[in-house]
């Protein structure tokens, strides 16, 4: 089976080489998605412990269409028998970006109508009542180039499960494991979130550094699918686990000025298995004091238009700046949307890459040479 995965922009090469861990074939990143292919037991490993992915699609096919007559008859051409039933429901959702066929509603009913037409000519039914099995068919239209898939995750693959409730501006799980997978977290490390929030950041860390895999304590809605064989899920399961690796040094340590948030922080990673490895402490940037040893920070500060007015964010940056000193065996990795960021923390950083935190574009910007 060929798969879409799609991420955040700016994360597809770190989702390319998760996919590659898991052994999946055929891995092509593109712009907000990975493409791969696989079988079944690929299909539910990477629903259960890709990162940095959103969702997993499987392509029902692939092709050009400037026109909703070419539309019509690409889709109608394509296998929905292989996967839907005839009592199953099949709603349609997507998106169109610089192309011909820009209508979403208009694309909607021409895809719907064209899977109609499919299965009755294959099920000799004039009507589907669409009661049983759900499968959602999805779509994506980028400069006329159609792509047809159906969701096997369900809910989004940032849902991980152990987040309940979070803080006023959270950061998305895939993302925080994003910014995790660039530092390298590794078994030994010693980590410092100085804004930790509802500690996203701190708990997908100590998951990377277990080998936990994201998607344990939750359920796929593919898990129900006719087509692919029950024991699958079970058996990729017993694979993860079987993966967990608790004898580890790592430790994370979370502050904030946000009691509330803390306390929060605290029933996530408790939530998430892993809150013996997270010291969580009320305390002021300007009040931090770095360590006596090697450690990363990995931070999202509130800025501008999450939290604070621009200049109490720039004030902080100016403390963190004088707070986070080069110094052999100090990596620091931050995230903001604020261009002016390094004059105002006071250097330069060693590399710098673009992210997306929800709709906001971010830098990460990153300190790792002493």
């Amino acid at each position: 089976m060929n798969f879409v995965a799609p991420c955040l922009f700016g994360v597809e090469s770190i989702l390319a080489n998760e996919l590659k861990n898991i052994q999946a074939k055929n891995v092509v990143a593109e712009n907000g998605r990975v493409l791969f292919s696989g079988d079944e037991s690929i299909l539910a490993r990477a629903n259960i412990n890709l990162r940095t992915a959103e969702r997993v699609l499987i392509s029902v096919g692939r092709f050009k269409a400037k026109n909703f007559t070419e539309l019509f008859e690409n889709v109608k051409n394509l296998p929905f028998e292989n996967f839907i039933c005839k009592n199953d429901a099949f709603p349609v959702k997507g998106w169109s970006l610089n192309s011909a066929l820009h209508s979403i509603p208009d694309c909607q009913k021409i895809i719907k109508k064209a899977i109609v037409e499919r299965l009755k000519s294959k099920y000799s039914l004039s009507w589907f009542e669409e009661t049983g099995k759900k499968y959602q068919i999805q779509f994506s239209i980028l400069k006329d180039e159609v792509t047809i898939m159906i969701d096997t995750s369900g809910e989004g693959l940032h849902k991980r499960g152990y987040r309940a409730v979070a803080n006023d501006a959270p950061i998305k799980e895939t993302l925080a494991a994003s910014f995790a997978l660039l530092a390298r977290i590794y078994p030994d490390t010693k980590l410092y979130d100085t804004f930790c929030g509802s500690g996203t950041i701190l708990i997908e860390s100590a998951m990377i550094a277990n080998n936990i895999a994201p998607g344990l304590k939750r359920g796929f809605i593919s898990e129900s699918f006719d087509f692919i064989d029950q024991k699958v899920f079970r058996l990729e399961r017993e694979r993860a686990i079987d993966l967990i690796n608790r004898q580890q040094d790592f430790c994370a340590f979370g502050s904030d000025i946000d009691e509330k948030a803390l306390s929060v922080a605290a029933q996530n990673a408790k939530k998430a298995g892993v809150e013996k490895q997270i010291k969580l402490q009320k305390c002021d940037i300007k009040d931090f004091s770095l360590p006596n040893e090697r450690c990363l920070i990995i931070t999202n500060p509130p800025y501008g238009e999450r939290l604070l007015d621009i200049k109490q964010a720039q004030a902080l940056y100016k403390i963190m700046g004088e707070k986070f000193i080069k110094e052999k065996g100090k990596k620091y990795y931050i995230i903001t949307p604020d261009e002016s960021f390094e004059s105002i923390f006071g250097r330069t950083a060693d590399k710098r890459r673009k992210l997306y935190n929800g709709n906001i574009k971010c830098q990460l910007y990153m300190y790792f040479r002493g």
